[in-house]
């Protein structure tokens, strides 16, 4: 059977009248019963019912066996095989084959036994039973199909046959037709079939969906659809094998009929309340820092799932619109942020963070930065901010205050509690493991391990703690052979054999237990972790 593009539904075949002289008794081989192989069953007719009543763009459908090129309709292609049975008479069926003019004919037809009038006759196709696999319909779609007629020794029949699937269409929005390729639904993704009808649906996976086009009110209009098995509730779809999406509600298709799901576009964010969003993928985070660099700069972001970034990411917030809201990593990992631009000022995953902003509970994986001035992993410039439960692995590299965790604090007083980096860190001035220049904030059960490198002001844990607000808690270094602090004063300690790291773990929680902190530190592997306290 050969499958063409698009949906629409016409078979219907020219009416075949043959001429037939009515029997007499004579003819007749005892009373009401006819001469075996005298009669044949003839197929005058094959129409297709309106898929539950419901109204269609492209008018009243057909069947959907071929698709017709242009989007208008389909239909039975010549040579299409189904298989017909007169239902009281027999288990005996027999194949017909859909000719040149729409009308079925067969080799070996079903013959007419008796004179009853109005005989009821079942129809089929597939022409066999079987197993149905529904699962790559990106080509053609699938179909089942069952029909009733009547007719007798003196009467052609007419066949109607209606869907035993259920079409599922998938209409992208003008905003979001440009970045769909493929599109899945799930849900059973075989049925066994007999007689035309659904046995049991089966193995529940991903239907690849097949691309269709229509004209409606003169407008081109680009979908994507499947016949799936009805009762299966479906709840989610997939854009381009990868973007899943829940539906906002469920549809549990009815045989026959035509369920259209409007496709919107999808920012890749959730908006739970005014100003808050939640977000677990790369396009959403990265839509979110759009969003914070164009203006909002007070919105609360938290993560909902682990996130892998690709390509250069674009920090959130900047020298003229820091970020004040809270960004709460909810124990999600964000894996792969990349920044590759020497010049560029006010580089991290937080770009510049404004007085009473927040970050907490972030962690980072195999970062690789390189930057300019004002230079860290979860925030470059800090005014006024808060860093809290944060965590960073990986490089990071740049000019002028430089750190694992934060770049530099700028005006204002900063706030950075229970926050480490492992990994190198390196710069010309003002560098540090944890913190550039800490010198306007607190640094507390902070520590860094790895290599930091810089010509002036350098230290494991911060390049610059002077002044009267800069102030650093029970912080630790290690693998740094300098000094803790590159210049003033405060609580910095290497890890160096003496010193081990079971020490520090005691001591910063003893730190942030003085604090009122949440945060707390364990040591199951070679470097302590954060957890908070229940």
């Amino acid at each position: 059977m050969k499958k063409r593009d698009s949906i629409h539904l016409l078979l219907a075949a020219a009416s075949l009248l043959l001429a037939t002289t009515a029997c007499t008794k004579d003819e007749l081989a005892d009373g009401d019963r006819l001469p075996e192989g005298q009669y044949p069953v003839e197929i005058a007719r094959i129409t297709l019912g309106v898929e539950g009543g419901e109204a269609q763009p492209w008018g009243t459908p057909q069947t959907r066996v071929s698709e017709i090129a242009d989007g208008t309709g389909s239909v039975f292609d010549t040579g299409d095989p189904f298989t017909v049975q007169i239902i009281d008479d027999g288990t005996e069926t027999a194949t017909y084959t859909v000719q040149d003019d729409g009308t079925a004919t067969s080799d070996a037809p079903l013959y007419w036994t008796n004179t009853t009038p109005n005989r009821t006759v079942s129809a089929w196709y597939p022409a066999t039973d079987g197993t149905l696999d529904l699962g790559d319909q990106s080509q053609s779609l699938a179909y089942l199909l069952y029909a009733t007629g009547t007719g007798d020794y003196q009467t052609p029949v007419t066949l109607t046959f209606t869907h035993q699937l259920a079409k599922v269409r998938v209409t992208p929005s003008d905003d979001a037709l440009g970045e769909v390729q493929s599109l899945q639904l799930y849900t059973y993704t075989q049925c066994t079939y007999e007689k035309g009808k659904v046995g049991q649906g089966s193995q529940e996976g991903w239907i690849e969906m097949k691309k269709c086009e229509y004209t409606e009110n003169g407008n081109a209009i680009t979908c994507w659809e499947a016949n799936v098995v009805p009762g299966y509730e479906i709840k989610k779809l997939r854009a381009n094998g990868t973007e899943e999406r829940n539906l906002s509600s469920g549809i549990t298709p009815v045989a026959g009929k035509f369920y259209n799901i409007t496709l919107n576009y999808d920012p890749g964010y959730t908006e739970v309340s005014e100003g808050s969003y939640t977000v677990n993928n790369e396009k959403g985070l990265k839509n979110l820092a759009e969003l914070v660099n164009n203006g909002a700069t007070d919105i609360n972001i938290t993560l909902t799932g682990d996130i892998n970034l690709t390509g250069e990411w674009t920090p959130i917030g900047n020298y003229e619109q820091k970020y004040t809201g809270t960004f709460d990593g909810n124990g999600k990992t964000i894996t792969g942020l990349t920044f590759n631009q020497p010049e560029t000022n006010n580089v991290g995953l937080i770009g510049r963070l404004g007085e009473n902003g927040i970050v907490q509970d972030v962690k980072l994986d195999k970062v690789n930065i390189k930057a300019n001035n004002n230079v860290g992993g979860i925030v470059g410039g800090n005014n006024g901010g808060s860093i809290i439960g944060c965590s960073v692995s990986g490089d990071i590299s740049g000019s002028k205050f430089v750190g694992g965790v934060m770049g530099v604090v700028g005006i204002g007083n900063s706030v950075v509690t229970a926050c480490y980096h492992e990994g190198s860190v390196s710069g010309s001035e003002f560098v540090g493991g944890v913190a550039g220049d800490s010198a306007y904030g607190s640094l507390t059960a902070c520590y860094h391990a790895g290599n930091v490198s810089g010509s002036q002001y350098v230290g494991g844990v911060t390049g610059f703690a002077t002044g009267n607000l800069a102030k650093v808690i029970a912080c630790y270094w290690s693998d740094y052979d300098g000094n803790g602090i590159g210049n003033g004063s405060g609580e910095a300690t290497k890890v160096d054999g003496t010193v081990t790291w079971q020490t520090a773990v005691d001591a910063m929680n003893t730190a942030l237990q003085n604090a009122g902190s949440e945060w707390r530190y364990e040591l199951t592997g070679e470097l302590p972790t954060l957890k908070k306290e229940e």
